[in-house]
């Protein structure tokens, strides 16, 4: 905001009316942290579940309203047709259930390259979610599919490209053991994702999420189940660092 009034491109007054509305902005159902991006250096992202649709075209007309790109997570395409029916001018990404309020292209700010790595297909939401944050982060993302230890040479024949990742993210259910693999064959951070994948003893992602917390590589750290977008934002960090 500074650098536009250097510029010329807003006058003070805007500018002081901008300041005015830091750091977040009361809505009818929402106090919108505008001051996010500033603090942690990426901005509130809007998490879509129990949200109507005018409350979350809400909090997105704060957020534009501050110059902010604006992300919303686990949105069914239901939720998204409606929220878009309110501000057609997003994007919806409906394999990750991601909606975008922004800029078409955000500049690559990561120096390197995040690597989603999934287990089996149906890993893919919560891979492509993970992809999906990475993307609008400004992350160069690659995505790494079907690669589970039942086939395990399915991965080793993908080494090189797992050594090139800066940053990688795995996403496995049934038993976990893919991230404590991917750790073996990398000297880099492994973010581990259990996703609620498996049959009964599985216990809804509870059976991975522990194998991945015991896991014995040492480089492999653990997300909370389904968390793409956790997993993502850590991801980005380090990939700033």
């Amino acid at each position: 905001m500074f650098e536009s009034v250097r510029r010329g491109d807003v006058d003070v007054d805007a500018a002081l009316e901008r300041l005015a509305h830091l750091p977040f902005v009361d809505t009818p159902h929402a106090r919108v942290d505008t001051h996010r991006a500033l603090r942690q250096g990426l901005p509130e992202v809007v998490y879509g579940p129990g949200k109507t649709a005018e409350q979350i075209a809400e909090v997105v007309a704060a957020q534009r309203d501050a110059d902010l790109d604006v992300l919303v997570t686990r949105v069914d395409p239901a939720a998204a047709n409606a929220v878009l029916a309110l501000r057609p001018d997003g994007e919806y990404e409906p394999q990750g259930r991601l909606l975008w309020f922004g800029r078409r292209d955000v500049p690559v700010a990561g120096k390197g390259t995040i690597l989603v790595v999934s287990a089996g297909t149906s890993d893919a939401p919560v891979a492509c979610e993970a992809a999906g944050v990475a993307r609008r982060y400004g992350n160069a993302v690659e995505m790494l599919g079907d690669v589970g230890v039942a086939g395990i040479h399915r991965l080793l024949a993908s080494s090189e490209q797992l050594r090139r990742a800066r940053v990688l993210i795995v996403v496995a259910g049934m038993e976990g053991a893919l991230p404590s693999v991917v750790g073996g064959m990398v000297d880099k951070p492994v973010i581990a994702v259990p996703t609620s994948v498996g049959y009964g003893a599985s216990l809804g992602g509870v059976a991975a999420l522990l194998g991945m917390l015991t896991s014995c590589a040492s480089n492999v750290c653990v997300v909370n189940i389904d968390n793409g977008f956790g997993a993502a934002h850590v991801a980005t960090l380090i990939n700033r660092i």
